[in-house]
């Protein structure tokens, strides 16, 4: 896993925790959630990608 710094704005950081946490995720949860499906939406991921989150 990679880590990196992510600047998002107030405003929006509190609308991403309040997502979160009807999800009953945690933010950075809810971060590889919402990238994961756009990749997976955009037919972006790997078929080893693809099988990892069939295991989920």
């Amino acid at each position: 896993m990679k880590s990196f710094v992510l600047r998002i704005d107030p405003d929006t950081m509190s609308a991403l925790e309040r997502w979160a946490a009807d999800e009953f995720r945690s933010t950075n949860g809810q971060l590889q959630w919402i990238i994961h499906e756009a990749l997976r939406k955009n037919g972006r991921l790997t078929p080893s990608q693809k099988a990892g989150q069939a295991e989920e």
